[in-house]
């Protein structure tokens, strides 16, 4: 669903997502190119009634949250970058993430190495 959102409204979704949740103003000042305020406003109320994002009251303000766990948003996400940027190759994906790491502490290596080890069974 996230996948077929306009660009705008995707970007306020994944905004809050990192946020956790945020009134207005914060998506706003997150958000590239300066929307307006009620521009900000109408993204938000097309997700509301899309039933991806809720608002609670605080101080007469409303706080939006994302509706759907993250996780799941970050997991079509990532799909779609792997699917855009590398022929939908995941080994491909990884090995450019690595590139981009200067140090892993142990721990990070130690689950990439499982990570990879689980992999190569589901294979078998």
């Amino acid at each position: 669903m996230i996948e077929s959102l306009p660009r705008r409204e995707r970007e306020v979704f994944e905004i809050l997502c990192q946020l956790e949740e945020g009134t207005a103003g914060a998506v706003r000042n997150a958000m590239s190119g300066s929307p307006s305020d009620s521009a900000v406003r109408t993204l938000l109320s097309r997700l509301k009634a899309k039933g991806l994002i809720a608002h609670r009251t605080d101080n007469q303000a409303y706080v939006y949250a994302p509706v759907l766990r993250p996780e799941a948003v970050a997991d079509g996400a990532l799909r779609r970058l792997v699917n855009t940027f590398f022929n939908g190759s995941p080994a491909s994906a990884a090995t450019a993430l690595l590139g981009l790491a200067s140090q892993l502490d142990p721990e990070e290596l130690a689950a990439l190495r499982r990570a990879i080890d689980d992999a190569g069974e589901r294979q078998s």
